[in-house]
């Protein structure tokens, strides 16, 4: 079965965001006939009660054997955890089978654009790497900035990222204006060319191409929703448009 490593072949890999397993299977299950090639989940999202080894398993069971890339923010049901309990949850997702676990690279010194300089910081999460790495999962390392920034800001960002020891990429800037939205494609290009990892680069905002076409120019992954609901995020494309677009779309 593909994986998230499989060059030149982003998969269409469908959002999680549940308050508990039962739902989040349910959602899975009307996924897979549908397209889903993998799955993401917002561990954050499920309740406290079920963000145990046991709850995560029985989701990542229903899956299939898809590859599994999950998150545990500090936003939702994590509001008020420090991120050494965030860590700590990091590694029960990689433990339970979850296959690429995002690590955010502010961890241990929330920063602007969520990109910590401080080399204490830095230090710590190369060492949380190591630890998801010895439990056979992959890292991806994540900065949410939710607003554009210029080409060499968003490079330097994904460099920095890269020499931290992630295994893949992802960042999160903003498009409000077409010109910013053609200047994310321009800036995907470039990362496609100057990364040595596969990377997620996206943008929020009002403008809508760059999440649709940016696999296209080089992201590695077609970040979706099977539908969208009171918790799905409305900027992520539902799973039947998207691969809609993918399978019909002639860039070249």
């Amino acid at each position: 079965m593909a994986d998230f490593f499989c060059a030149g072949n982003p998969l269409l890999t469908v959002m999680i965001q549940s308050p508990d397993p039962d739902r989040a299977i349910a959602t899975v299950r009307k996924a897979i006939p549908a397209g889903a090639e993998a799955f993401a989940i917002q561990a954050d999202k499920l309740k406290r009660e079920h963000q145990t080894p046991e709850a995560y398993k029985r989701i990542f069971q229903a899956m299939q054997g898809f590859s599994i890339y999950a998150t545990y923010y500090r936003n939702g049901e994590n509001t008020g955890k420090t991120d050494e309990e965030l860590a700590s949850g990091l590694i029960d997702l990689a433990r339970s089978g979850a296959s690429l676990v995002d690590v955010m690279a502010d961890y241990f010194d929330p920063s602007p654009d969520e990109l910590s300089m401080d080399p204490g910081a830095i230090q710590r999460q190369k060492d949380l790497i190591g630890k998801v790495h010895a439990c056979g999962a992959k890292v991806l390392m994540s900065s949410h900035a939710c607003r554009f920034l210029p080409a060499e800001r968003v490079l330097a960002m994904a460099l920095a990222q890269q020499s931290r020891g992630a295994d893949y990429v992802k960042i999160v800037t903003g498009a409000q204006t077409v010109e910013e939205e053609v200047e994310n494609l321009r800036i995907t290009h470039l990362l496609h060319e100057h990364l040595a990892v596969p990377f997620l680069f996206l943008s929020s905002g009002r403008c809508k191409l760059h999440r649709r076409i940016g696999p296209l120019l080089g992201c590695s992954m077609y970040l979706c929703v099977y539908e969208h609901d009171a918790l799905s995020t409305s900027a992520q494309p539902v799973l039947s448009h998207i691969k809609a677009v993918r399978d019909h779309f002639e860039f070249f």
